[in-house]
């Protein structure tokens, strides 16, 4: 019966940390080799974004792009003359592998210049709702296997570009005797995440920061 009662608890934690963090899609494999420590970024990269530009390359990589997202990574540019679009995504992906990681592990001050108080507020309720009672949720970031953009846009001065990540994730709940009562250690799923970073194109501080969570439709 405490099985069972756990069993139903950790679905309900579950579905409250989907709508902020991402969607799974049911599908399940066993997980690749283990990316590096994400908490280890946070030393790495001081700034989301390292701004350096390459223009030959940029304008390839502005020339694989569908219409809409040329026309928004164009008028990025021309707000600030050193954005650099694939410098973003390398940044964006150790962005979502340090937050993500700061979330799972309780550690959300480590992040908080890199989210925006709205962001923030619903991180730190999630975090306060995900541990109930005796049950404790374990979640391992295994690989990001996309990392693709599919909106930018100006604001005013503001540049707001939003990522579609995908990526492989074990996801457990133990109780207070460490027995798993919901999830599989040795199976990845994959979750889809579409987060929002935004930027004052006219401010001198370089960091981007996460404006945004929702799930896929």
């Amino acid at each position: 019966m405490d099985i069972l009662i756990f069993a139903v608890v950790a679905g309900v934690i579950f579905f409250k940390l989907f709508s902020v963090l991402g969607r799974k899609t049911g599908h399940e494999q066993p997980p690749p080799m283990p990316m590096a420590d994400a908490a280890g970024l946070a030393d790495d990269h001081d700034n989301i974004v390292p701004l350096h530009r390459d223009e030959a390359g940029e304008d390839d990589y502005l020339a694989g792009l569908d219409d809409s997202l040329m026309a928004g990574f164009t008028q990025i540019r021309e707000a600030d003359g050193n954005f650099d679009p694939e410098q973003f995504l390398a940044g964006a992906r150790a962005a979502f592998e340090m937050i993500l990681d700061a979330f799972h592990k309780a550690e959300l001050e480590k992040v908080r210049p890199f989210l925006d108080s709205a962001v923030y507020r619903s991180f730190a309720t999630a975090l306060e709702e995900r541990d109930v009672g005796d049950t404790r949720r374990l979640i391992e970031l295994v690989a990001i296997n996309r990392c693709e953009p599919i909106e930018a846009e100006m604001k005013g001065r503001e540049a707001h570009i939003t990522i579609r990540f995908e990526s492989d994730q074990t996801d457990v709940v133990k109780d207070s005797e460490d027995r798993i009562v919901a999830g599989d250690p040795s199976s990845a799923v994959e979750v889809t995440d579409i987060w929002t970073f935004a930027r004052d194109t006219r401010a001198r501080d370089p960091n981007w920061q996460l404006v945004a969570t929702r799930s896929p439709n």
